[in-house]
C-alpha cells in the first residue's frame, strides 16, 4: 500500500524520546569550573570536535567522578584523536560490504541494518567514528524502505541486526514501522538491536518501548557496558524492564586501555551484569579505527583477562574474546590455550589454576 506524505511524516516524528543533553557551552563551562580544566586543554577539545563531534547525555555526564576517570575517557575528547593518524576510517570495510543503503551484508545468513544516525553519547572509541554526528550518516524513510526491500529480496537472511548510531535512539514510530515490516518477511527469523541507551541514558527505556518491542519476538538486544561505574540503579532498572519484556540481553564491550584493561575490573563488570540479567557476550579487541589508537591494548592483555577471570567467576560471566578482523574478515575468537596437546590416545589440558589434566580418547 502506498503511504501518504502525512503517514510518512508521522513515522519519522520523534513523539516519545525527550532526552536531556548538555550544550557545548554547558560542557565547556563545567570543564572549566567544575573540573578546573585549563583553557589550553579546553581549546584542544574544541579542536577535536571540529573533526569528531561531541555529544553527552546529562545522565552520563553526571557519572564522571574526576578528570580522566573511566567515564571521562569514554566521552570527553582527547587531542590524541587528531594527532595520532594510526588506523583506518573504515577498518571493518562496512562500506565495501554495503550492497544497499544502510545495509552491511557480510555473513551469509545475517545483515547489519543501520536505523539511527545518532546516539545518547558519542563514544570516543566508536568503530563508526568516521561518520557519527556528521552528514556522512543520514537516515530517512526512503533509505529505510530500500533497505527493507533488500532484506525482503534476499531469502538467505534470517537474522537482522539493527544498529546505527544507536538503534533505540530512533523515534519510537520508526522503530515500530521497521519491526512491523521485518516481521512481514517470512525468512526473517530473528531481530537483534544494538544499543547503549540502557548505559548512557537509561531513562529512555520506558514501559511504552518495552510494550512495543515484545510484540515482535523473538527480539534480542545487545547492550554496551564498559566499566562497573556504569552500573547504577537507573541502568539496572532499564535492563530489568527489557528482560521483563522477555528480551534476552547480551553485553558487547571493548577492551580499552586505562578503562577496563584489568581482570579485577572486568570481573566486577561481568558479575554486575549477570545480576542485572545481562549475559556477557563479546569482549572485543579494539578495532583499528583512526583516532582511537590511544585506547588500544595488545592482544596479550585480553588473553590475560580471560585467564584471570575464568574459574574465579561463573562461566555464565565469561564472554567470547574476539577480534573483528580488519578489511571485513569478521569476528574471530581468540581462545586462551587450554589445550596443551592432542593425539590419538589422549588429550592434555590445563585448567584455570594451571593444573594439567588428562582426557582419554575413544579407542
Amino acid at each position: 500500500m502506498v503511504q501518504s506524505c502525512a503517514e510518512k511524516i508521522s513515522i519519522q516524528k520523534p513523539i516519545r524520546f525527550i532526552s536531556e543533553y548538555l550544550s557545548l557551552d554547558e560542557i565547556f563551562s563545567e570543564l572549566e569550573h567544575k573540573f578546573c580544566l585549563s583553557k589550553e586543554k579546553i581549546e584542544e577539545i574544541k579542536q577535536v570536535i571540529e573533526v569528531y563531534p561531541l555529544k553527552i547525555s546529562r545522565y552520563y555526564w553526571n557519572l564522571i567522578k574526576s578528570v580522566d576517570d573511566p567515564i571521562w575517557k569514554q566521552c570527553i575528547p582527547n587531542i590524541a584523536e587528531i594527532r595520532d593518524q594510526v588506523g583506518e576510517e573504515d577498518p571493518l570495510a562496512e562500506e565495501r560490504d554495503s550492497p544497499a543503503p544502510l545495509i552491511t551484508h557480510r555473513y551469509p545468513d545475517r545483515c547489519l541494518f543501520l536505523i539511527s544516525d545518532t546516539c545518547e553519547m558519542y563514544c570516543r572509541f566508536c568503530t563508526r567514528k568516521r561518520k557519527m554526528g556528521t552528514e556522512k550518516l543520514v537516515i530517512n524513510l526512503e533509505k529505510i524502505d530500500v533497505a527493507i526491500e533488500y532484506i525482503r529480496n534476499h531469502h538467505e537472511i534470517r537474522d537482522v541486526i539493527l544498529s546505527g548510531g544507536d538503534a533505540l535512539c530512533a523515534p519510537i514510530n520508526m522503530i515500530k514501522y521497521i519491526l512491523k515490516k521485518l516481521r512481514e518477511i517470512a525468512h526473517v527469523e530473528i531481530i537483534r538491536l544494538g544499543s547503549r541507551v540502557p548505559c548512557t541514558n537509561p531513562q529512555r527505556i520506558t514501559q511504552e518501548l518495552c510494550d512495543l518491542l515484545k510484540q515482535f519476538h523473538p527480539i534480542y538486544i545487545n547492550v554496551h557496558f564498559e566499566h562497573p561505574n556504569e552500573i547504577t540503579p537507573e541502568s539496572i532498572k532499564a535492563c530489568e524492564m527489557l528482560a521483563n519484556a522477555g528480551i534476552p540481553l547480551g553485553n558487547q564491550n571493548v577492551l580499552l586501555k586505562g578503562i577496563n584493561d584489568d581482570p579485577t575490573i572486568m570481573g566486577e563488570l561481568y558479575k554486575g551484569l549477570l545480576k542485572m540479567r545481562v549475559k556477557p557476550y563479546y569482549l572485543f579487541q579494539a578495532d583499528f579505527v583512526k583516532g582511537t589508537n590511544h585506547f588500544r591494548t595488545n592482544v596479550e592483555t585480553g588473553i590475560n583477562i580471560i585467564h584471570g577471570i575464568r574459574g574465579f567467576i561463573s562461566g555464565l560471566a565469561i564472554p567470547h574474546y574476539v577480534i573483528d578482523a580488519p578489511n571485513g574478515g569478521g569476528k574471530i575468537p581468540i581462545i586462551p590455550d587450554y589445550l596443551k596437546s592432542l593425539d590419538e590416545e589422549k588429550v592434555i589440558l590445563e585448567n584455570y589454576a594451571g593444573k594439567k589434566c588428562e582426557y582419554l580418547q575413544v579407542q
